[in-house]
């Protein structure tokens, strides 16, 4: 039996695909679009069964080459740049194509496990998985919510598992290649690392400088959520997969700060001795970013507890301080 990992070299997929492996899988069809070549890297340490550039995918999936002997599609790949203007290429390739996918899935029978986004919530204060409380800011979330919607439309005549994961702020190894959209715990740790500093926005929305806040979580964490669901696939349905707790950008800097501090053998600082020290400053909150920009986000997890989700969470202090272990005995490289 196949399974396929679109977006495979990519940040969740890459760490999907070593998931498989760890469990001994390795029949893995990984999909991606290597225009961004560095982003092999993120599979060299993987066993894999084949690669096919996205394009290439696509046109067989369409002629009917995967028709048979699927047992599991992690859809991952996805223009995820919130910033980018180019609708028609957004709904293409992350709603169309989601489509064809759940659509092969369900001709066989096969588990469809598909990567949504908190984006779809917009600017709002409660993110319950529920119509109401859906209200996307650009046109990345609005993709993301339209495909939630088809499989809203199609839940009584379902014929396997479909399970999409709303995916709050994640983190982690092998996220080096998404550049301005890699995490803030990768951008802060390179700063400091350079710099010896390091910077945030400053306040925007009502809250203070660096006091916006997010449900950041591990993708230690994003993997075991979806290898529960592999395990179960009686489950069906849309969740969140965040932490349920919302903490600062405040809270990364220092937890990022003082991991760095700790393996050179330093003592941990408070948030108000970064800024006195000059160790933490801030920024102009971009101009581009204002009216789009979530400064509040914290997922309900009781959907996936339901579900049968019963694993902790890592804080942001526990989930930084091992990631910043990883880069650094990595050299950097995510």
């Amino acid at each position: 039996m196949l399974y396929i990992v679109t977006g495979a070299a990519g940040f969740i997929g890459a760490n999907i695909v070593k998931a498989l492996n760890n469990r001994g899988i390795s029949n893995i069809i990984a999909v991606d679009n290597l225009s961004k070549a560095d982003k092999f890297k993120n599979l060299v340490d993987c066993e894999i069964a084949d690669y096919l550039d996205k394009q290439d995918f696509i046109e067989r999936v369409r002629a009917g080459v995967y028709d048979r002997g699927v047992k599991a599609v992690f859809h991952e790949g996805a223009c995820s740049d919130t910033m980018e203007t180019d609708g028609r290429y957004m709904m293409e390739n992350n709603y169309r194509y989601t489509v064809s996918l759940l659509e092969l899935c369900q001709k066989q029978n096969a588990q469809f496990l598909y990567a949504s986004s908190a984006s779809v919530y917009g600017g709002g204060s409660v993110f319950s998985e529920s119509r109401e409380f859906e209200d996307p800011l650009n046109v990345y979330g609005y993709s993301k919510f339209l495909f939630d919607q088809y499989v809203r439309r199609m839940w009584a005549s379902k014929t396997g598992q479909i399970a999409g994961f709303r995916y709050f702020n994640v983190y982690g190894p092998r996220e080096q290649h998404k550049g301005r959209m890699a995490s803030v715990s990768f951008h802060l740790f390179n700063q400091y690392q350079a710099e010896g500093t390091v910077r945030l926005f400053e306040g925007c929305a009502g809250y203070g400088d660096g006091e916006q806040r997010r449900d950041f979580i591990s993708v230690e964490d994003v993997v075991k959520v979806n290898m529960h669901f592999l395990d179960n696939p009686g489950q069906s349905g849309i969740f969140n997969v965040g932490t349920g707790a919302s903490q600062t950008f405040n809270d990364v800097a220092v937890a990022t700060v003082n991991s760095c501090r700790k393996a050179q053998g330093k003592p941990a600082l408070t948030l108000d001795q970064l800024r006195e020290q000059g160790l933490l400053s801030y920024t102009t909150f971009p101009e581009a970013l204002k009216g789009k920009y979530q400064s509040f986000t914290q997922a309900d997890v009781s959907a996936l507890r339901g579900a049968g989700y019963s694993e902790a969470f890592l804080t942001v202090e526990q989930g930084v301080e091992r990631y910043v272990g990883h880069l650094l005995k990595s050299g950097g490289a995510a």
